[in-house]
Parts: C-alpha cells; sequence; structure tokens
C-alpha cells in the first residue's frame, strides 16, 4: 500500500510505538491524526513531526469512551480526508503491579477491556464501513505475545489482546470481498513506559526500541496488498517476519 498522501489515523499516538509510527509515515509524505488522552504528551508528538516536515494533527480522546468513537472519526476525516490506513495502537495494561485473575476487580477488567477490544471495535465500525464503501482501506491491529501465551499477572491485557486477534481475523473474513484489509501484528517487547509499568526491573538494553519496530511495521504496510487479510504477524528484531 502507498504511504504517500494517505489519510492515517493512530490511536494512542503521542509515545512510544504509536508515536515512532506516525512519525514514520508523516516522513514518508502521509498525513497523519493522533489519538491520545494525554494533552502536554500530543501536543509535543504533533509539534515533533511537524517540525520535520511533516503533516500530523491531534485529538484528545479517551477510545475507551462510546462518546469519543465518533467525534474522533469526523475530526480526523475534516483535518486529513477519509482514513486510508487505521491503526489501533492505544493499550492499558489495567492496574499495575500487575496481579492474577482471581485478584482483578471486575470494574478493572471492563476498563481494560473498553480501551483494548471495544474501542477498537467501534472505531473500525464507523471507519472501515467508509473503507468499504471506496473499496480500499487497511486496519492494524497492534496485538502482543499475552494474546498467545498464558502469563500469570497478564490477565486482563491477554484476554483484551486475544480478543482484538480473533475480532480481527472476523472482521477480515466480513470484509473480504470490499477492498478492506486486516492484519494484526505483534510488535514484540519494546523499550517503552508499559513495559516500564508492567516489568520495573526489565533490562531495557534487551528491549526492541519503538523506532525500529516501527520501521519493520511501515515495510508492512507497503507490503499490505501482497499480504493475506486477517494475518497474524510477528515483528522481531532478530529474525524475518513471520
Amino acid at each position: 500500500m502507498e504511504i504517500g498522501n494517505s489519510a492515517v489515523l493512530i490511536t494512542g499516538g503521542s509515545r512510544g510505538l504509536g508515536f515512532s509510527l506516525a512519525r514514520g509515515l508523516a516522513a514518508g509524505g502521509a498525513r497523519v491524526v493522533l489519538v491520545a488522552r494525554n494533552e502536554p504528551g500530543l501536543s509535543r508528538a504533533v509539534a515533533d513531526i511537524r517540525a520535520q516536515g511533516g503533516e500530523a494533527y491531534g485529538i484528545i480522546r479517551d477510545v475507551g469512551s462510546k462518546d469519543s468513537v465518533y467525534p474522533i472519526a469526523a475530526q480526523a476525516a475534516a483535518l486529513v480526508g477519509p482514513i486510508d490506513i487505521l491503526i489501533h495502537n492505544a493499550s492499558t495494561l489495567g492496574p499495575v503491579p500487575l496481579r492474577l485473575l482471581l485478584d482483578t476487580d471486575c470494574e478493572d477488567l471492563e476498563s481494560v477491556l473498553n480501551v483494548n477490544l471495544v474501542g477498537p471495535f467501534r472505531l473500525t465500525k464507523v471507519i472501515a464501513g467508509s473503507m468499504a464503501l471506496r473499496g480500499r482501506g487497511l486496519v492494524i491491529t497492534i496485538s502482543s505475545d499475552a494474546a498467545i501465551e498464558a502469563y500469570s499477572g497478564w490477565g486482563s491485557y491477554g484476554i483484551s489482546k486475544a480478543a482484538l486477534d480473533h475480532m480481527t481475523r472476523i472482521f477480515a473474513a466480513e470484509l473480504h470481498d470490499v477492498g478492506v484489509r486486516f492484519v494484526s501484528i505483534d510488535p514484540g517487547e519494546m523499550d517503552t513506559e508499559m513495559h516500564a509499568d508492567a516489568i520495573p526491573d526489565a533490562d531495557r538494553s534487551k528491549l526492541a526500541k519503538p523506532d525500529d519496530v516501527a520501521t519493520r511495521i511501515l515495510e508492512i504496510i507497503r507490503q499490505s496488498e501482497a499480504i493475506e487479510s486477517g494475518k497474524r504477524l510477528v515483528v522481531s528484531m532478530n529474525e524475518a517476519l513471520r
């Protein structure tokens, strides 16, 4: 898929992988809209991209809130036109330190699901519908190895990512014939604030850098028309994509 002149919407775009993707896409000529809850961080991210010559805009919204969905979609379209690439990157771990499922409050599980699963569902319904009418579009969901492996303490997050993966496959099956493509990407362990919150004593020197992972994902976007829609890809910095 061509990145240049594409209209892109990225949730969780003010830091970490989301910001690295936004910066890389803008450098490639895309018109990028970043969604985040933190106004100072979002403003810094947008200013940084613009300082490098990219076209970027910020929307301060919580993707886990039902009331945010239509305002996000409408404002993004007003800023950059119909969305060509939608990247569901926003995620939450839930309360930290991480806790066992038996110790997880129902409200905390619900909150994680709202951000990591229900928010992407709602936003996909709105934006992929527009893509289908135009006969083209790419939706990327950022997954995790916690969607596949049962890690103690990662219950709410793992549940949400496993469901997100399967939702991606279902959307791909249902929109197979209308030109809208879906890819789920596990970016691996990265040196981000979220990882530090989850595992404070991790050796950060052994973690992938978001900029490096973003470079691999940009290549996936460019090759996306040759990738089976609904496929789950794992980005490893030490080996080929699989």
